[in-house]
C-alpha cells in the first residue's frame, strides 16, 4: 500500500465554516466567515466595470496561447502604477518590476520561494496575529517564522511593543507588514506609527514585504497607497504582494501580482530572472483572464473611473455597516464596549468576543464567524443588524 502511511490534515478552519454554514436550515442565519465582499442583496457581485471589460476582451481576443513567465505586460504596468502611483519614481527609472500571479496569496508563495532560494539563511517576521495563510505559506517553504507583537489579548493596538520587536530582529531579516485593512484584526497603523516603523527597518537593514489585498476598502484607493510609497521611496529594495480578488471583485480569476523594487534597472532585471525561473517550477505561466480584465479597466479611462466609484460605493459600504453595527448596540449598552469596531478599517473585525461566545452565537443564533472572534463586517445583512445586536448582547451577558 502505498498511500497506508498518508494520514488525514485538520482542514481549512474557514473553509469548514463555509461547509458548516451551508448546512445550517436556519433562515435567518448570518454569515461573517468567509472574507468576499456582499452587496445589500447578500451577493457578492460581478463589478459593472468588470462586466464591460469582459464584453470588450469577449469581442477582442482572438488567442488563449500562454502569457509570458512574468504576466501579461500591460497588466504589471498598470498595477504598478495604481500600487506606487503614476508618477513614482521608482517606475520612472525602472527599478520595479511587476510579476503576476495566481491571486495574492500566490504572490505570497512566490515572495516565500524567492526569500528560501535567494536569500538563504534569512527569517520572516509576521504580525501576531496576522492571516492564518501567512505562516503556512511561509513554513511551508521552509523559511524560519517569527512574529512581533501587535494586537494583543486587550484587542488594542499596541504600537510600542511592535516597535521593540523590530528593534531586537537579525539584521537583514524580511518583516511583513499589512499596507492597510489588517488581516484579521481590521486595526491599522496611523502615518506617524508608519515612519516609525520605517525608521526600525531603514536602521536594522530589514527588506520590508507588505502584503497589499485590500486597495481601497480602507481610507480610499489613493490613501491605501500611503505606507507602500512612503517606504517605496525611502527604501532602496522593497517588496510588495497585490491582490485584485477584493477591490476588482476576481475572487476566483486568481488575479495578483509580486511587485519588486530595486536599487537600480540592472539589479531588477537580476531579481526577475530568479522569479520567472522560479515560477515556471510553480506554474509554468498564470491565468490570463483576470489580469486581462483589471488591464482593461486601468487603461481605459472611462472603465477605470467607474471602477473607482465601485471600489468607493463598497469602501462606504462596509463603514456604514460598522457605524450602523454600533448603533444597534447602544440599546444594549454595548456600543461603547464594542467603539474598536468603528476605528477599525476594511473588511475584518476582530471583535474581541471569545472562542466562546463565538461558539454560542453559532449554535444558538446562528451567526458564523471566525473562532477568533474575527467577524466579515462586509458580511453583514444591513437590514439585520438589530437581530445580529441582540444575538450579541445575549452572549455578551450570558
Amino acid at each position: 500500500m502505498h498511500f497506508g502511511p498518508i494520514e488525514r490534515v485538520p482542514g481549512d478552519p474557514i473553509l469548514g465554516l463555509m461547509e458548516s454554514y451551508a448546512k445550517d436550515a436556519n433562515p435567518n442565519k448570518f454569515d461573517l466567515g468567509v472574507g468576499v465582499y456582499k452587496d445589500a442583496m447578500g451577493l457578492t457581485p460581478v463589478l459593472a466595470a468588470v462586466k464591460q471589460a469582459e464584453q470588450r476582451l469577449l469581442d477582442r481576443q482572438t488567442s488563449k496561447t500562454y502569457v509570458g513567465g512574468h504576466g501579461d505586460s500591460t497588466f504589471g504596468q498598470l498595477l504598478s502604477e495604481l500600487v506606487l502611483g503614476s508618477d513614482s519614481r521608482l517606475l520612472r527609472e525602472l527599478r520595479v518590476g511587476a510579476t503576476q500571479t495566481p491571486g495574492g496569496t500566490g504572490a505570497l508563495r512566490l515572495c516565500a520561494d524567492f526569500i528560501k532560494h535567494c536569500l538563504p539563511g534569512r527569517g520572516i517576521w509576521l504580525s501576531d496575529p496576522t492571516w492564518p495563510i501567512h505562516e503556512t505559506i511561509f513554513a511551508t517553504a521552509g523559511l524560519k517564522v517569527g512574529h512581533y507583537p501587535y494586537v494583543g489579548q486587550d484587542n488594542r493596538l499596541n504600537v510600542p511593543a511592535m516597535l521593540a520587536a523590530l528593534e531586537a530582529v537579525p539584521k537583514g531579516d524580511i518583516v511583513l507588514l499589512h499596507a492597510c485593512c489588517h488581516n484579521p484584526t481590521g486595526f491599522d497603523l496611523s502615518q506617524a506609527d508608519w515612519k516609525q516603523v520605517l525608521d526600525v527597518v531603514r536602521r536594522r537593514d530589514l527588506l520590508p514585504l507588505i502584503d497589499f489585498a485590500y486597495q481601497g476598502f480602507g481610507d480610499g484607493l489613493e490613501q491605501d497607497a500611503w505606507a507602500v510609497r512612503l517606504f517605496a521611496e525611502a527604501l532602496p529594495e522593497l517588496l510588495i504582494t497585490s491582490s485584485c480578488s477584493k477591490n476588482f471583485g476576481l475572487y476566483r480569476e486568481r488575479t495578483g501580482a509580486l511587485l519588486v523594487c530595486a536599487s537600480d534597472a540592472q539589479k531588477l532585471l537580476d531579481v526577475r530572472s530568479q522569479l520567472a525561473f522560479i515560477a515556471r517550477n510553480l506554474w509554468s505561466t498564470p491565468p490570463d483572464h483576470g489580469a486581462a480584465v483589471v488591464a482593461e479597466i486601468l487603461g481605459n479611462p472611462g472603465l477605470k473611473s467607474l471602477w473607482a466609484d465601485e471600489v468607493e460605493g463598497m469602501r462606504l459600504r462596509i463603514a456604514q455597516l460598522r457605524s450602523g453595527l454600533l448603533e444597534a448596540l447602544a440599546p444594549y449598552g454595548l456600543s461603547e464596549h464594542f467603539a474598536h469596531i468603528g476605528v477599525q478599517r476594511g473588511m475584518f473585525s476582530y471583535t474581541g468576543l471569545t472562542s466562546a461566545q463565538v461558539q454560542q452565537l453559532r449554535e444558538k443564533h446562528s451567526v458564523y464567524m471566525v473562532g477568533s472572534g474575527r467577524a466579515n463586517v462586509a458580511g453583514i445583512d444591513a437590514t439585520r443588524l438589530d437581530a445580529l445586536a441582540k444575538a450579541i448582547s445575549e452572549v455578551c451577558t450570558a
